[in-house]
């Protein structure tokens, strides 16, 4: 059965696609959370190991911080997976703070491509990339999709459709 979306888009690949997509994204943001964890735990490890400072900081007070920020990026991917995890569990459109972490998951791995251009090279900017459109193509595939409808027996004038018009009472008998 096409969902009424899909029709209007003259596409059938949206319930298809739908369920894979929002797998694949959790798994690759689940990932890239233990990923962005650990390389700044790593890179926490060794500014202490340097006893390096920089303008001035405390090697340890850049070194712990550096180690809260990974956590703290990585939770914030991880929890975009769980939403991503989520849609893909019970196929529904992602709504409200889902939908916000996921667009705003979007527009990070867009910045972080960004960056990773210049800084890392064109094979990291390619798999943010690839991220970006994994996410976009999450949201997009969700968005043709329709509400769902009433029956037909339960319209109060026996199913026919009146193309949207408000219901207004027959004009009232005038007497002369």
């Amino acid at each position: 059965m096409e969902c009424d979306g899909a029709r209007r888009l003259g596409s059938g690949w949206g319930p298809v696609v739908r369920r894979p997509v929002a797998w694949i994204v959790a798994v690759v943001l689940f990932v890239e959370a233990v990923g962005i964890a650990g390389l700044n735990w790593l890179l926490g490890n060794v500014v202490d190991s340097q006893d390096m400072s920089l303008a001035g900081l405390d090697p340890d007070v850049m070194s712990m911080s550096s180690k809260i920020g990974g956590l703290v990026f990585g939770a914030y991917f991880a929890l975009c997976g769980l939403v991503a995890l989520l849609v893909g569990v019970r196929d529904r459109a992602p709504a409200g703070l889902g939908r916000v972490l996921l667009i705003s998951a979007a527009v990070v791995h867009g910045l972080l491509g960004a960056f990773t251009w210049g800084l890392v090279g064109w094979t990291a900017f390619v798999f943010m990339m690839v991220v970006l459109a994994l996410i976009v193509l999450l949201l997009m595939t969700y968005d043709g999709q329709a509400a769902p409808e009433e029956p037909a027996d339960a319209a109060p004038d026996g199913g026919k459709d009146d193309g949207g018009a408000p219901l207004t009472p027959p004009p009232a008998p005038t007497t002369p």
